[in-house]
This record gives structure tokens, C-alpha cells and sequence, in this order.
């Protein structure tokens, strides 16, 4: 026992821990590697700041072609751009097998170079490439030479059908026919499917985020050129050839049918449908159904952009799913491979290009800045605001708010903190989960509106307030 005391008392050292006196204090990243803005230098900026709104807003109307060159020349260039890489393949492919022509694709190809070049063309073009690329695709898959083709399906689909719904449902649905059920499924299958693109882009150009109909064109574009590629390697015949000829081999070289459209031709007294489907570039592409999957990709941005309508969109993409079956020119399983190709490029272009909505706009001039992505993102990335202005390459998809200042982007408020808890929702920048939480919707105004719970949240001011209450504790 008296050894014990021996020893003197020692009093134990306190972890250096103690109550942070602001939040910053949290960050476990060293201050000279902390990215970003507080909240409120972006208040200030959003709300004083009117440079940005004619930046994102502002259409070219130069004709000169040297800006673009000189763009061209200092792009860094990264991984994404391997879709140009793809485009340009897909063109150089889609001239080779055509008829000769030297002019004509001599001139064609100088024509759309100097439609790219000059910057009052290019902000149409540029986006609109991959759509342009996919028509010249489609149209001369035709001379192709059956040698290189594969092996035409016939077995495959029906087979498919049976397994997945037990029953053939396209033959199931054209079955019994009526000319008010012929008129109802050509209209969406017949003139929809032609027209609704561009009435989209039109939509899409004037009433959502600034930005939109680029990423829209790409999507459509891309997704139409994998389509027509699986349709070329992997053949398939459609419903309406299992009526004609039953289980019996295809052969190249044998016409297409324009199948229940062919009753509208009759209905009408004109020839819409069946010299062009008999005459069709691949009367084989059953697989994928670009006509379910051109639908759904259009509903799919278009309840992104205006969620109000968002039961029209559906109803309209299911419509058009009827309709290709009851004309009998696709299966159920086409139907789903189309959908799954939709759902794919939407989701691609959602989670990294498509600008955020804000509800509170009516028309892309009222936006001053647009938020990209359901994921955060630094501003430089690609070379985002300068390709942006330039109009080259996926810099039209960036974020359009140059960064300011070196900020702790962990503080309260901050823009990562605003956009983190933004980037989830499919209809604007509020949180579904957090619907209670400000999103920066609206920057125009010295009030924030939340769109989910109704409710305006308080001023540049208060926020500063709130921020220096935060410090104090």
C-alpha cells in the first residue's frame, strides 16, 4: 500500500477536443484543397449578377468561323468526347457504301464542316449532329451487301413472346380491327413518331432550362444509332412477317410490308405507307422498336422538364406501344428492348448533362444560371464555361456560373451543400427526401420559393445571419 503511494498523483491530460466555434471547423480537408463558394458570395452573385443570364440565354449570330477553330484547337480534350469519335465513324461508314458520288459527298461533307464552323449554325448542328448522322445511317444500311449481313431471325421473337407473356400479344391485338381503332393507332404511329421530335426540341428549347435541347438531340441521336446497329447485326423479322409467310427463312433482298397501315392507304385513297414500308432500308429491324423507344425517350424528358403533364407523357408513351402492335409491326419484346435503350440514354444524360428544371420559370430567358446533373461537379470540368461560350464538344453541357473566390465548401449553406442535397430530384433543385430544405431555385428574387412544401425561405440577409448565429455557437 505505501509502495503504491509512492507514486504521485497524476492528472490526466484533456484530449484537445472541444465545441467547434463555427462548422467549418468539421472539415477534415485541409483549407487549400476546399473547392467552392459560401453562400452568401453565390446569393450576391445570383442576385446581382445579371452578365450570367445573357451568358446562358444569349444565342450566336456570328458567321465567323475563326472563334470556333481557335476553341477547337485549345480543347482539352477528355473520354466523353469519344462520342464524336463515334459519330464521325458512323458517317464515314454510312458514305462508304453508298453509291458513288464523289461530288455529292464531296459537297455534303463541306457543307456541313462550314455548318459546324460558323457559331450562328453550330449552336443548331453541333447538338443535332448525332441525329443527322443517324438519318444518313439509316437510310443506307440498304446497300449493304448480303454477303457481309447476318443471319436473318425469325424463330427468335415469337419465341421470346411466348416464353416472357405466353401468348403471341401482337397477334393477339391485331387480331380484330376497326377503322376508328386504325385512325386512333395511326395517329401517334403514323404522324407522332415523325413529328414529335421536333415539336419536343421546340418545347424543350422554349419553356425548360437553357442547355435542354442539346442534351435531348444527343440523347435521341445516340440512342437511334444503337439501335439501327444491333438491328443490322442482329436481324429480326416483325409480326407482320410470321402472318405472311408463317416460320419460313428470310432472305435479303425480299420486300418489306406496311401491314395494318396499309388499311389507312385504303381509308384515305392515298399511298402514305405502302410503297415506302415495301420499299423499306430494313424491313428485318423488329429489334429494338425505335418507334416505343423514340416515345418513351420523349416522355422521359419532357415529365423531367414539365412534371404537371407528367400523366399526358405516359398515357401518350403507352398509347404509341398499343399502336405499333395492333398495326402488327412490332412484338411485346421489341416494345422493352426500345424502352430499356430509352431508359438508358435518359438516365446517362439526367445523371451528368440534362440542366436541373427550376418550376418557378416559365421560358429559358428567365434562367440566370442552370445546375447540370443529379450529381455535384466542379465548374472547370471539361472546360466547362469557355467550351460553353464557344460551342464545341459537351462544354455545352456544363455548368454555366464561373467560379469565384476560394471558400470552404463544407459551411453552412454552401453551394455544395445546396447542390448535394438538390442533385437527387427529377422536377427541380429540391431534395424529395428533404423537401423542407432551400434549393437555389430561384435567384432572381431576395426570397426562395420551395416548390415541394409551399413555403419562401428568407433573404441573402437572413442567410447571413443564420450563418454568422452558426459561427457564434
Amino acid at each position: 500500500m505505501d509502495a503504491v503511494q509512492e507514486f504521485p498523483a497524476i492528472k490526466p491530460k484533456l484530449l484537445p477536443l472541444r465545441w467547434p466555434s463555427s462548422l467549418a471547423q468539421l472539415n477534415p480537408i485541409p483549407h487549400k484543397f476546399r473547392p467552392g463558394r459560401k453562400l452568401r458570395l453565390r446569393l450576391r452573385m445570383a442576385t446581382h449578377s445579371t452578365s450570367q443570364a445573357d451568358d446562358i440565354t444569349r444565342m450566336q449570330t456570328s458567321f465567323d468561323p475563326r472563334p470556333s477553330l481557335r476553341a477547337l484547337r485549345t480543347r482539352k480534350w477528355t473520354l466523353w468526347d469519344l462520342q464524336h469519335v463515334a459519330t464521325f465513324a458512323c458517317m464515314v461508314f454510312s458514305l462508304a457504301i453508298l453509291p458513288s458520288a464523289p461530288f455529292l459527298k464531296t459537297a455534303a461533307v463541306a457543307l456541313m464542316a462550314l455548318l459546324l464552323a460558323m457559331p450562328i449554325t453550330q449552336q443548331f448542328f453541333l447538338p443535332s449532329l448525332p441525329i443527322w448522322v443517324y438519318l444518313l445511317y439509316f437510310f443506307s444500311s440498304r446497300f449493304i451487301t448480303p454477303e457481309y449481313r447476318p443471319h436473318i431471325w425469325v424463330k427468335v421473337l415469337p419465341a421470346l413472346e411466348n416464353i416472357l407473356y405466353g401468348a403471341n400479344l401482337s397477334n393477339i391485338m391485331s387480331a380484330h380491327t376497326h377503322p376508328v381503332l386504325d385512325v386512333i393507332a395511326w395517329i401517334p404511329y403514323g404522324v407522332g413518331h415523325f413529328a414529335l421530335p421536333a415539336v419536343c426540341s421546340v418545347f424543350l428549347f422554349l419553356f425548360a432550362a437553357p442547355g435542354t435541347t442539346p442534351v435531348f438531340a444527343r440523347a435521341f441521336g445516340y440512342m437511334s444509332m444503337v439501335g439501327v446497329t444491333l438491328q443490322i447485326i442482329f436481324p429480326c423479322t416483325p409480326p407482320w412477317y410470321e402472318k405472311l409467310h408463317g416460320l419460313e427463312p428470310a432472305h435479303y433482298g425480299m420486300g418489306g410490308s406496311p401491314a395494318g397501315l396499309a388499311r389507312i392507304d385504303e381509308l384515305f385513297g392515298v399511298d402514305m405507307y405502302t410503297t415506302s414500308f415495301t420499299t423499306a432500308p430494313m424491313p428485318f429491324g423488329a429489334f429494338p422498336s425505335l418507334h416505343a423507344g423514340d416515345a418513351i425517350l420523349e416522355a422521359l424528358f419532357m415529365q423531367y422538364c414539365f412534371p404537371r403533364f407528367r400523366p399526358f407523357f405516359i398515357f401518350y408513351a403507352v398509347w404509341i406501344c398499343w399502336s405499333t402492335m395492333y398495326l402488327n409491326h412490332h412484338y411485346a419484346i421489341d416494345l422493352v428492348g426500345g424502352g430499356i435503350f430509352a431508359a438508358t440514354s435518359y438516365y446517362i444524360a439526367r445523371s451528368r448533362f440534362l440542366p436541373r428544371p427550376q418550376l418557378d420559370k416559365s421560358t429559358r430567358w428567365e434562367y440566370e444560371y442552370v445546375e447540370l446533373g443529379d450529381r455535384v461537379r466542379a465548374f472547370d470540368e471539361e472546360e466547362g464555361y469557355a467550351a460553353y461560350k464557344n460551342g464545341y464538344g459537351l462544354g455545352l453541357l456544363s455548368t454555366s456560373r464561373p467560379a469565384t473566390g476560394d471558400s470552404d465548401e463544407w459551411t453552412l449553406g454552401s453551394s455544395s451543400s445546396l447542390d448535394s442535397i438538390s442533385r437527387g430530384d427529377t422536377l427541380c433543385g429540391s431534395s424529395s427526401s428533404s423537401p423542407g430544405i432551400l434549393s437555389p431555385t430561384s435567384p432572381s428574387n431576395d426570397e426562395h420559393y420551395d416548390v415541394w412544401s409551399k413555403v419562401r425561405f428568407g433573404t441573402p440577409a437572413e442567410a447571413d445571419g443564420l450563418e454568422r448565429l452558426a459561427a457564434r455557437a
